[in-house]
């Protein structure tokens, strides 16, 4: 693959990672099932995975470890590279978990799609309805379906700062998404609901606390009863808003950081309070747990066909940062690849950690990686990643 098809795939799967996604090309209209990818029919190559996965660790430059699981009616293929920690060298746990990080918006859309096709929920119903002491009336016209596709205007809260030094220093810091809320609120909308598309958080912080109102539960409890104990997603886990570690195998994972003497440092990040994130990104997976999740909700089984269509519809409008057709979804994205093949997932950064999801439709390939990129929150697709997706979808 040359040059420009791996730009354009890396400003594709940018989404979810960055919060102004780029696409290659876009759908305003739902695409039909049968005309959603051509089928892929070669098996996984191996030999590109197994290259795309190679040498990782504390002295490369990108990642220090990895975790893929290709699957589909073509075949399948399973590996990992790399350490679970600089300080011993011992090898990458292949089923270790992970946060998971944006992720969490595919499980969120999925409960809220749920609760539509229950009749609790009616999408283009606006959700101050559902939450009048939460919504104010500068939003009251935001609809349920808005906020699942980022269409919503409604502003991100304010944070610690963009750069990795000022996130540091709170990385402690527990977050009440009703504190949040109330700050993103109090200002002013980004632009009409429903004109344009911006992938911020804030969205799917509102629906956690829809689904905690219209449940009686709590957004982690929801989650549970409807889709990790019915799939057997024992592996999957929401943090306490007070925990920092992740519990059980895990590989660490690490942001480098360049010292005032100009050498290179890698910090462990493993530990960190994800409270701000929330029903937006703060789930902890394995790769063969979203597997299972993923070819589930592909399949119809998380998720009643008629809604599922949510998941699988890009608005016909711009995307607010860039300009460009919106590629945005209910909890996913549509992307299509140099060779025509259309891929539909997510995206998830949190420090020291890159996970995707995703597939063709028609499940004759599906993805799914943990990468422990070295700068997991940066600008740029982590080339590690960008050359297991290519190897994935080579044929």
């Amino acid at each position: 693959m040359n040059a420009r098809s791996r730009t354009v795939i890396a400003a594709a799967l940018v989404l979810g990672i960055t919060s102004g996604p780029v696409a290659a090309h876009a759908a305003p209209a739902p695409v039909p099932a049968e005309l959603a990818a051509p089928v892929v029919r070669t098996p996984p190559n191996a030999a590109a995975l197994e290259k795309a996965i190679a040498g990782l660790g504390p002295e490369h430059r990108d990642a220090t470890a990895a975790l893929v699981r290709v699957g589909g009616t073509s075949g399948s293929w399973r590996g990992s590279s790399g350490v679970a920690d600089i300080r011993t060298g011992r090898d990458a746990v292949e089923q270790g978990r992970f946060r998971a990080g944006s992720v969490t918006k595919t499980f969120t859309s999925a409960v809220v799609l749920q609760l539509a096709a229950e009749g609790r929920v009616d999408l283009d119903r606006p959700v101050r309805s559902y939450l009048p002491a939460t919504v104010p009336d500068t939003y009251s016209t935001v609809t349920v379906r808005q906020l699942l596709n980022y269409t919503s205007g409604i502003p991100a809260a304010d944070g610690p700062g963009d750069s990795f030094e000022a996130q540091w220093q709170h990385r402690f810091d527990i977050t009440d998404p009703h504190a949040q809320l109330a700050n993103a609120f109090a200002k002013k909308p980004e632009f009409t609901p429903g004109s344009a598309q911006h992938y911020l958080n804030i969205d799917y912080t509102v629906l956690g606390v829809l689904i905690e109102k219209v449940t009686g539960t709590t957004y982690e409890e929801a989650v549970a009863r409807r889709i990790l104990k019915p799939l057997g997603l024992r592996q999957t886990s929401f943090p306490a808003r007070t925990q920092t570690k992740i519990h059980g195998p895990h590989n660490r994972g690490y942001q480098a950081v360049v010292k005032a003497d100009g050498s290179r440092e890698l910090r462990d990040v493993t530990e960190w309070n994800s409270s701000d994130r929330w029903a937006a990104g703060d789930i902890i997976s394995t790769t063969a747990d979203l597997e299972r999740f993923t070819i589930a909700l592909f399949s119809g089984r998380i998720v009643p066909k008629a809604q599922l269509e949510e998941m699988f519809t890009v608005p016909a409008v711009k995307d607010f940062v860039s300009g460009k057709d919106a590629t945005l979804t209910a909890g996913m994205s549509r992307m299509v690849l140099p060779d025509g093949t259309v891929a539909w997932g997510k995206t998830g950064g949190r420090h020291g950690y890159n996970t995707a999801i995703g597939g063709t439709r028609d499940l004759s390939r599906t993805l799914v990686y943990s990468v422990n990129s070295t700068d997991a929150k940066g600008q740029d697709m982590n080339p590690v990643a960008l050359g297991i997706v290519m190897a994935a979808f080579a044929k």
